[in-house]
């Protein structure tokens, strides 16, 4: 007997990953393989709206909410997820985007396979937290979240594809015009850094190696930190993320700090433009989410 009461299918009509064809050939599939489960396709129609529908979907019974799409896509429908608070909603993933880190990095079996066994499991999830008092905001992250440079360059990489020139062209313009950002610890220290990147997984924009020995269930998540120390030594610590890898990096349960200038934060891929003056936590969730691997 299958833990899902239903499977909603959701994915961008307009993706240039194929989204379209892959979410029919999943839904009849599973159509075929679980005949008394009811699998639904909930195409997309703006920005955000994944997270509208996976509200929706989550308010209710046991189902299962499959993100044909790369990780921003699956962010909005984790994301939308967890918001609604509903512990026996599933979440999965069939990769169809420029990225798909967290498929990559957590893939167990065929997700059809997984679908049917129910084969769920639970994972962590990162909780960023911006502002404080009445206007605060909340959001969940699969994967990592990053300010700086480093998750700027990566994922304009990973859109421009492999042996790209005009993506070339584009980072080596992203390093001329990147200046590091000012912020204010916790603990009141100020620090200037190139890049900060907190990770649920080891691995981002399919060639770079954050970390050895993440894992997102271990109720932890690492932190990548490079600290002010010129373009040079950035550009560096990229190839040697894309190559050796960074090696082990401290892990943390909880870090916040305040922007002190305008800067960009990346949340799975998805940018979000951060004022100055925003308190931006970051804390694990333990085991918020369930999934199929």
């Amino acid at each position: 007997m299958s833990p899902f009461d239903r499977i909603v299918i959701v994915f961008n009509p307009h993706s240039t990953g194929d989204a379209p064809r892959l979410a029919e050939e999943l839904q009849a599939e599973l159509v075929d393989r679980l005949p008394d489960v009811p699998v639904e396709l909930r195409p997309t129609q703006r920005a955000g709206h994944a997270r509208e529908i996976a509200r929706e979907v989550a308010a209710t019974g046991r189902p299962l909410l499959v993100s044909v799409s790369g990780d921003g896509g699956y962010n909005e429908v984790v994301d939308g997820a967890v918001q609604a608070g509903n512990d026996q909603v599933v979440c999965a993933v069939r990769a169809a985007g420029n990225a798909n880190d967290h498929r990559r990095t957590t893939k167990e079996h065929h997700l059809a396979d997984a679908i049917v066994a129910g084969d769920v499991r639970r994972i962590d999830l990162l909780r960023l937290t911006l502002g404080r008092g009445a206007g605060t905001e909340v959001r969940y992250a699969h994967s990592y979240i990053g300010v700086g440079l480093t998750p700027v360059v990566a994922v304009d990489l990973e859109k421009g594809g492999k042996g790209s020139w005009r993506e070339i062209v584009a980072v080596v313009r992203g390093f001329a015009r990147f200046r590091p950002f000012p912020v204010r610890l916790e603990n009141g220290q100020r620090r200037t850094i190139d890049s900060l990147v907190f990770a649920n997984i080891s691995q981002m924009a399919k060639v770079a190696t954050l970390t050895e020995g993440a894992a997102p269930d271990d109720g932890r998540f690492e932190v990548v930190t490079q600290r002010r120390t010129g373009k040079l030594r950035v550009l560096a610590t990229a190839l040697r993320a894309a190559t050796r890898g960074l090696g082990p990096q401290p892990s943390a349960t909880h870090y916040a700090f305040t922007t002190l200038t305008p800067m960009p934060l990346q949340l799975d891929g998805e940018l979000v433009e951060l004022e100055a003056g925003t308190t931006v936590t970051v804390d694990i969730a333990p085991r918020a989410l369930a999934t199929l691997v």
